[in-house]
């Protein structure tokens, strides 16, 4: 902890106005000079005895008159001085006092010591340290006190809930300047209390030096945790399902026990034994297309958001794939033949376009034109939200295609371009590709094109060629490629690439529920269900309901979660008060982890060790010392002074 100095004023007084009645001590003066007045000689008989006995008594006289005069005096300049009311102060004390505190509530402070979390102790120090009657300003990492005194929020206090919301130096030091006043005169204390974990320093806060920022960091006796981060759902067997379920932060000696529960049943328990990294896997089998409200538990005595994790299996809805195509090659069969998709493909005279209406992609593929009746079928299409994938064929009508590309989007086809090259270029920034790779790869094996067409679009690029031009252009349901895919132009069928090209262009049609949801992303889930204009889908769990954020299509609607829910848990899709479906949320685990700030490296602030030690310190600073009663004390002394003069001095 650094040392502080305070600088003390000299003496000063409350009242300096009364000093003036000091000229009143010059009446006892004038008083005492007129009564030493000259002694009259009277003829007596000359005898030696007599006049030394005068002389005696003259000396004696005066000297009591003296002190008599020197005690009055003292004794007036007490009263003055203590009804003037002087004191000494730090410089610091006599200015307009302003405090922020910022109370950390994330997850991170359910860490305990000596038996109590650090949010409650942190607490219970407040509530004892704040002088009842001075008025502060208070916030969390989602609420705010506003000039309040410390009784008007104690219940508020000792209530606080966790959360999972943690706002970094950056954040806690705008939001403090918003509560301080404008005014320059006044000393503004920054309370910051945390645990400080590394993250909350993710960006550099430049700290007012018209601040005195004081950081409290708490710390928990235990410094591991186990979490559980994840899991996901591999389709193994044709009747058997494989859970994989990921924790963190465990002990090599120490397997953890973990049970799995559909609903409030046990099904199935096992132990996790971590590795030298700290991290395990626990694989459980469940069976196949089973429709499971999991909850997952372990016992952990560091923090317990993460002691518990939701998923659930719904009953998978398929994506409705057609393919309008000329073309022999059966490619797009092999990609939509799983149990994800509903695959038909038609050609162009047998197509009945009623069928559009209930698919979720259409893919024109290998055509020469595009008839002006189906363009007018495939707008409506896009508008109510399905997804258009475009491939060309060899030689195309280029008015019917610009005219359906130009409608949709401002995209053009040019001309055509006869020369080979390669596809060289991913955006692996593109929504197709996000959480495809682990890193970004350079050496995968080029697939080749013969012939292309040049685009002009304002769509994004998902893939390039050698030289910059567009193979691949789309986002949003809308995808567009300018070469044909026959294996006599390009081998693009045969690379890698087209699995997670189609997978992920068909999944954006249909956002079907994962397994479980994260808080505070924005999440979007589509339902496939037809509702009436008034009506809308509920979300709830237990006596907990709201209405998310909706958008209807002629054959699904899509919900966006963003601010809700708050809580993990497993809710439930309604409409009607009949359950659709089931989805799951879990808390972020970004705290978990254990690791903490060295505050001792950040500028402009100080460092205290203990909630006590800080208000113990400011009161101290702002220590007014008053000696009006020592004052007080002193006149009585000197009146006592005075009678013994009066009795003693003769």
């Amino acid at each position: 902890m650094p040392i502080f100095d305070q600088e003390i004023m000299g003496m000063q007084f409350k009242h300096p106005e009364i000093l003036w009645a000091l000229f009143l001590l010059i009446i006892p003066i004038l008083i005492h000079l007129f009564q030493l007045r000259r002694f009259t000689k009277t003829p007596f008989t000359n005898v030696a005895m007599l006049q030394r006995v005068v002389s005696e008594s003259r000396k004696s006289n005066t000297l009591k008159k003296w002190l008599l005069l020197c005690t009055r005096l003292l004794l007036l300049a007490a009263i003055i001085l203590a009804f003037a009311q002087p004191f000494t102060a730090a410089n610091t004390a006599l200015q307009v006092k302003e405090t922020v505190v910022y109370l950390d509530d994330s997850f991170s402070m359910q860490a305990k010591n000596n038996g109590i979390s650090l949010l409650e102790k942190a607490v219970q120090d407040l509530l004892k340290n704040i002088d009842s009657e001075n008025e502060f300003s208070l916030f969390t990492n989602e609420r705010t006190f506003a000039d309040i005194r410390v009784t008007d929020i104690q219940n508020a206090l000792l209530s606080l809930p966790y959360t999972s919301k943690q706002l970094n130096l950056n954040e806690i030091h705008l939001k403090a300047n918003i509560l301080f006043s404008q005014n320059n005169g006044s000393v503004k204390n920054l309370i910051v209390i945390s645990d400080f974990q590394e993250r909350i320093a993710e960006t550099k806060a430049d700290w007012n030096s018209a601040l005195k920022t004081y950081f409290v960091p708490l710390s928990a006796r235990e410094v591991q945790n186990v979490s559980i981060d994840s899991v996901f759902v591999n389709d193994n067997t044709s009747d058997q399902s494989q859970l994989n379920v990921f924790l963190s932060g465990g002990n090599t000696d120490d397997p953890l026990p973990i049970s799995l529960y559909n609903g409030d049943e046990l099904i199935a328990k096992a132990a996790a034994k971590f590795n030298s990294a700290g991290d395990a896997v626990v694989d459980f089998t469940i069976p196949v297309n089973a429709i499971l409200n999991g909850r997952l538990s372990i016992i952990d005595n560091a923090l317990g958001y993460d002691n518990r994790f939701f998923f659930n299996i719904n009953e998978r809805e398929k994506i409705k794939v057609l393919a309008i195509s000329e073309s022999d090659n059966d490619y797009l069969n092999r990609l939509f033949r799983g149990e994800e998709f509903e695959f038909q493909k038609y050609r162009l005279n047998q197509l009945d376009y009623s069928t559009l209406s209930d698919r979720n992609v259409v893919i024109i593929d290998n055509q020469y034109a595009i008839p002006n009746s189906l363009q007018n079928i495939l707008r409506t299409f896009k508008n109510d939200g399905g997804t258009l994938i475009i491939i060309p064929s060899l030689n195309i009508d280029l008015g019917s295609y610009n005219n359906l590309l130009s409608s949709l989007s401002s995209t053009q086809f040019s001309e055509k371009i006869s020369s080979e090259t390669q596809l060289t270029t991913i955006a692996f920034d593109h929504p197709l590709y996000r959480n495809v790779f682990e890193q970004e790869v350079t050496n995968f094996q080029y697939p080749y094109i013969n012939t292309h067409y040049g685009i002009q679009s304002n769509l994004p690029k998902a893939l390039s060629m050698d030289g910059g031009n567009s193979f691949l252009v789309g986002d949003d349901g809308f995808y567009v490629f300018t070469a044909p895919l026959e294996l006599d132009n390009s081998n693009f069928i045969n690379s890698p690439l087209i699995v997670p090209t189609f997978y992920n262009m068909a999944q954006s049609s249909l956002q079907t529920p994962k397994s479980y949801q994260t808080l505070g992303k924005v999440n979007t889930v589509d339902i496939p269900v037809e509702i009436g204009t008034d009506e809308i889908l509920k979300v709830s769990k237990d006596n907990y309901e709201f209405i998310p954020l909706q958008q209807t299509y002629p054959n699904r609607v899509r919900l966006t979660f963003d601010q809700n829910p708050i809580e993990d848990g497993i809710y439930s899709i309604e409409q009607d008060n009949s359950i659709l479906q089931n989805i799951s949320f879990n808390y972020p685990r970004t705290e978990s982890q254990l690791k903490y700030l060295d505050v001792g490296t950040l500028e402009n602030i100080n460092t205290m060790d203990s909630i006590p030690e800080l208000f113990e310190y400011l009161k101290a600073e702002n220590n007014i010392t008053g000696y009006w009663k020592w004052f007080v004390i002193l006149a009585l002394l000197l009146a006592l002074i005075e009678v013994l003069i009066q009795k003693l001095v003769t």
